[in-house]
């Protein structure tokens, strides 16, 4: 591995843990004096533009923040070379004996072969000598390695950096980039929010991060077909304020967390609040651009809503998290603004009655828009955040709808589900009469994660993952896994998408008292209750380096070995 400034060398600034061990990193510089004289001259890196984010989170302000730590960038990207002739040993034992924690690789009987430091030094300067022109393409600043493979609120962090960040501007320069790196082997990995939880962008084996921040565009919006094409970096949020601002009457209703971007939705196949009534991501994509991990370039389809030509490739990347191909245009389905949206609160005494009732209310064939459940614990949570102060809230399991349709329809729905809510000990509800209470009561929801996050005390972390069950056996699971939770005496609760079987689980933890390990455990009996109710180990934040065991366990040996088939045709030196 190449190893840049490890993240457990790493504390807190702010809401992120990223002041640097100065010891360590002399130590470093002392043991790679030689390779860092041999380096490249310092690269500035580029300012990064952010297609900015409307709702504050940790993706687009905290983890940028900058350390009053400099280096220069020959001794970084010689700590980093210096590094991987002790950890590509280490990783070659941990991570590759008896496949132990890398299923996608574990059919190989030795590792690929990745490039070598010397051939590392020349991918690097070739793609400068190929692609800088008016602006710089590659970034070796240490900052910029950390942001890049380290995350605060990640399930995992491998102990390894890029060493390098690249930043396109268009398909063409992603396609040099992965061209030089399929040529002398060396490990690609994709960004573009930064905000998913399970270690997705991590780069375990070092190589060159590629960030689309600079692709951030609409390329074409086509208002009669109801579609738009656009470049990965653009949030949803800021698509959404665009299309607004046009007067469209037409919006993207995939709604994650704030910070998340187009091509990290398209490669985790995330979904949101609106998946119980408009889908995940691959239900609105109608075709992508993608480079290879040689560089060629291949559009997946064309544009009409619905094609039976070929396979569906579309389904393919979608979901992949970049293991196939990076995503740089994409063309979208967008639907049209409803003429009327309600939301609604209700609390229950219980958890399982806030379940029942949910499941009833799909089962009865309401149509909402989207329904949340939260415990106790995080509506607590909420109310010690402040984020929407002056509102504060009972502190009992709580389920959040949205309603959308003709005034009419909404009213009625409302209606109903109050009556279901009743049947099922539900009280207290509550619906917005106009837009300011809908922002107001909705905020809650929205604003968990980050609620969660700001009552971590000094070295503690949050472990937050998801499952998914068949929505009969939703109250089971949530009823006892959050008793598993209660049980660990830690900071813990439960939020999701109840309207679809989704469910998160997150616990404040302090990693260096043993406290990790219980937290591990309770989550991997949770993922296993989830499969043995015919479940999923992650309904929308995907595999990423945390749940590859558990894919193991769902999808069993050969059912993988089709997805390794597909992964050693597509990207043979499994750079990507």
């Amino acid at each position: 591995m190449w190893r840049a400034l490890p993240p457990s060398s790493a504390r807190s600034l702010g809401l992120g843990r990223r002041a640097h061990s100065v010891n360590k990193l002399q130590a470093c510089i002392a043991a790679s004096s030689v390779l860092a004289a041999k380096s490249f001259p310092a690269a500035s890196r580029p300012t990064r533009r952010h297609a900015s984010s409307t709702a504050s989170s940790p993706g687009t302000g905290s983890q940028r923040q900058r350390s009053s730590v400099r280096w220069s960038s020959s001794s970084v990207f010689g700590i980093a070379l210096a590094a991987a002739v002790v950890g590509w040993g280490a990783a070659s034992v941990s991570i590759w004996r008896d496949g132990k924690g890398s299923m996608l690789l574990d059919s190989f009987s030795q590792p690929p072969r990745y490039a070598s430091m010397k051939e590392m030094e020349i991918a690097i300067q070739e793609i400068r000598d190929e692609l800088n022109g008016e602006h710089e393409i590659i970034s070796t600043d240490p900052e910029d390695l950390h942001a890049h493979g380290y995350s605060e609120w990640s399930t995992t962090n491998p102990e390894t950096l890029p060493v390098a960040v690249a930043y396109p501007r268009s398909t063409e320069e992603v396609s040099t980039i992965a061209r030089i790196c399929h040529k002398y082997r060396v490990p690609i990995i994709g960004y573009s929010g930064g905000s998913s939880l399970e270690g997705n962008f991590s780069a375990p084996f070092g190589g060159i991060s590629v960030d689309f921040a600079y692709m951030d565009q609409i390329i074409q919006f086509n208002r009669e077909d109801m579609d738009i094409v656009v470049q990965p970096s653009i949030g949803w949020q800021d698509l959404n304020e665009q299309l607004a601002l046009m007067g469209s009457g037409l919006f993207f209703p995939v709604d994650p967390g704030p910070s998340a971007k187009i091509g990290g939705m398209i490669g985790t196949n995330c979904s949101g609040t609106n998946a119980v009534r408009y889908g995940t991501m691959k239900d609105w994509v109608i075709n992508l651009t993608v480079v290879l991990a040689d560089g060629t370039v291949i559009k997946t389809r064309r544009r009409p809503r619905k094609s039976s030509a070929g396979y569906n490739l579309n389904g393919l990347f979608v979901g992949s998290e970049g293991t196939l191909g990076l995503v740089t245009e994409a063309t979208l389905k967008l639907a049209v603004v409803p003429e009327d949206l309600s939301v609604a609160v209700v609390t229950f005494p219980t958890i399982r009655d806030a379940a029942a009732a949910a499941a009833e209310v799909m089962q009865t064939g309401v149509p909402v828009a989207a329904m949340e459940i939260m415990d106790e614990v995080q509506m607590r949570v909420v109310n010690l955040g402040g984020a929407t102060a002056p509102r504060v809230w009972q502190e009992m399991p709580t389920l959040f709808f949205k309603f959308s349709g003709t005034k009419a329809s909404v009213q009625e729905n409302i209606r109903t589900v109050q009556g279901i809510a009743k049947r099922n000990a539900g009280s207290n509800f509550e619906f917005a009469k106009d837009a300011l209470e809908q922002k107001l009561l909705w905020s809650a929801r929205k604003e968990s994660l980050w609620s969660m996050l700001a009552l971590r005390r000094d070295g503690e972390e949050v472990w937050s993952t998801d499952v998914a069950v068949p929505f009969s056996r939703l109250a089971d699971i949530i009823e006892v896994s959050k008793k598993e939770m209660d049980d660990l005496g830690l900071f813990a609760s439960i939020l999701g998408h109840i309207g679809d079987g989704n469910f998160h689980e997150s616990i404040i933890y302090n990693p260096i008292n043993g406290e990790r390990e219980k937290v591990e455990a309770c989550v991997k009996n949770m993922v296993k209750r989830a499969l043995d109710m015919e479940g999923t180990c992650t309904g929308e934040h995907s595999v990423g380096w945390g749940k590859k065991d558990s894919l193991l366990m769902e999808v069993g040996p050969d059912t993988l070995a089709v997805m390794k088939a597909i992964k050693a045709a597509l990207d043979p030196y499994w750079i990507m």
